[in-house]
């Protein structure tokens, strides 16, 4: 795929590039995202740089991947600082999931809310995405907290959902429709009937 930019409210968002070493290369070495985020731990400079000059265009070059750059918008529509980092994954013909972090330092404002709201509709209108798939590490609360700001439903626990550093663990998983953000989907949705709790198909 073609790589592309976005720009909200508050927000641009487009592919890493070369200029953001230094900032990813800080943002990763926070405590929360080495531990919750499968980055290398030390996170080094030839990390970083991997990351942005060969991870991120190969991604969409390939349509493996696509890693958008947060960086906060100014008022004259020049990048400001760089608040988050998320991508977007195919996982087969009919889901794509979602992943991100925050730059500590600049939390707590919706930056990272805006961003995943701006790339789900992405992901929905030009990713040919029909659910898009969102998972953190159980007690991830922040994580889970930009998910359902972002209106993806949470539905339930993955037992041993998640490699972690060599380590299967339980997560947290939820979902996101066209439908939920008042897109119409490539495929039509027929939700099962609501049979109650505790009544199975062959009940």
């Amino acid at each position: 795929m073609e790589p592309t930019a976005l720009v909200t409210e508050r927000l641009i968002l487009r592919p890493h590039r070369p200029e953001d070493v230094d900032e990813v290369l800080a943002a990763c070495q926070d405590p929360e995202i080495q531990r919750w985020i499968p980055v290398p731990v030390p996170y080094r400079r030839t990390d970083a740089e991997t990351y942005v000059l060969r991870t991120v265009p190969g991604g969409w070059r390939d349509d493996t991947e696509y890693n958008f750059a947060v960086r906060l918008a100014g008022p004259d529509g020049a990048e400001g600082a760089l608040v988050a980092s998320t991508a977007v994954v195919p996982r087969g013909s009919h889901a794509h999931e979602i992943g991100f972090w925050a730059a500590p330092g600049l939390r707590g404002r919706g930056h990272t809310t805006e961003a995943v709201r701006a790339v789900a509709r992405w992901a929905f209108t030009e990713a040919a995405c029909v659910r898009l798939i969102w998972r953190a590490g159980v007690g991830n609360t922040a994580s889970r907290a930009v998910a359902e700001k972002a209106g993806f439903t949470f539905e339930g626990v993955q037992r041993a959902g998640m490699e972690h550093r060599g380590t299967l663990r339980d997560c947290w998983v939820g979902a996101l429709l066209p439908s939920d953000v008042g897109l119409e989907s490539r495929l039509p949705y027929l939700p099962a009937p609501d049979r109650g709790p505790g009544v199975s198909a062959g009940a």
